[in-house]
């Protein structure tokens, strides 16, 4: 892999992470003016047209795509991500763009502290270490015993724990899938899926909002679709920590655009589970003994 190829990958993966941030703002801004279930059901009709479009034009057609011999995986994995995204965008009307993020920033903790039981993979004392001061973070973020504890803040670290084991059942389905089967899978199934929860709460929408849903279905389509690519040109390891930016661009929107403000424990404990997140990154990068992770 050229340097040229890993300094494109990372430049994609910045770009990628502020179109999620827009998507992200304006799921914010629909899901506060009609009902969740209907915004991510519209969304995800426009995402499973995508996803049926690309496997079309590739050598084998939709049929190819669709092949698999673990459909139940790939179906559980579809919808797990779906809920996932219900979960947190109605995390963002209840806390706003900022807090949700600084809450679900945790997932890599939780990617690295799951690879075990889920994937049989060693986890070594240092990324142990890195976890346990990663849910410091959070619990700084969360802040517990002072005052009235807010339940709604355990709302984004569902969403967190969902998206982990989303994340790692996508690594194990890879072990016979190729990519494009499981991204078939993922946005034709959960499409399905959401339709017949949506389907009952749908609300007549304005015309200026639909304009921003389907601003909001084409920057979906497009995140996925530049995603993709810098998987395709750098190596994951490479680039995954740039990811992290998606929380720095959201909170630029929050602030600006939703006038939310960061608080100063909030500041804190994202700074720690950041860290501790970028460490256990770091990890998986290095060569050497696996007893000595």
């Amino acid at each position: 892999m050229t340097e040229q190829n890993t300094r494109l990958g990372i430049w994609m993966m910045v770009f990628t992470t502020f179109v999620f941030a827009i998507q992200d703002g304006l799921s914010s801004h629909l899901a506060g003016e009609y009902n969740v279930y209907m915004v991510i059901m519209v969304r995800y009709w426009f995402f499973a047209s995508f996803v049926i479009t690309v496997a079309a034009r590739k050598a084998g057609g939709v049929r190819a795509a669709a092949r698999t011999t673990q459909p139940i995986l790939q179906s559980f994995r579809a919808l797990l991500l779906v809920t996932e995204i219900c979960v947190m965008v109605f995390a963002f009307t209840l806390l706003g763009l900022v807090e949700s993020h600084a809450v679900f920033a945790s997932y890599p903790l939780l990617v690295a502290a799951l690879s075990g039981p889920v994937l049989g993979e060693h986890v070594g004392w240092r990324r142990w270490s890195a976890i346990f001061v990663g849910f410091i973070g959070v619990l700084i973020i969360l802040e517990p015993g002072f005052g009235v504890f807010q339940l709604e803040a355990v709302v984004p670290l569902i969403a967190s724990l969902m998206f982990a084991l989303y994340a790692l059942l996508t690594r194990y389905a890879a072990r016979r899938d190729t990519a494009a089967t499981s991204f078939f899978w993922t946005g034709t199934v959960a499409a399905v899926g959401m339709t017949a929860v949506g389907m009952w709460f749908w609300e007549p929408m304005v015309g200026s909002d639909w304009i921003l849903m389907g601003i909001l279905c084409m920057t979906g389509a497009l995140g996925h679709f530049t995603l993709i690519k810098c998987y395709e040109i750098a190596e994951a390891s490479a680039v995954q920590p740039f990811a992290y930016l998606q929380l720095a661009f959201v909170s630029v929107i929050g602030v600006v655009v939703f006038g939310e403000t960061i608080r100063t424990n909030v500041a804190i404990g994202t700074t720690i589970v950041v860290a501790a997140g970028l460490f256990t990154l770091w990890r998986q990068r290095v060569v050497g003994d696996p007893r000595d992770d």
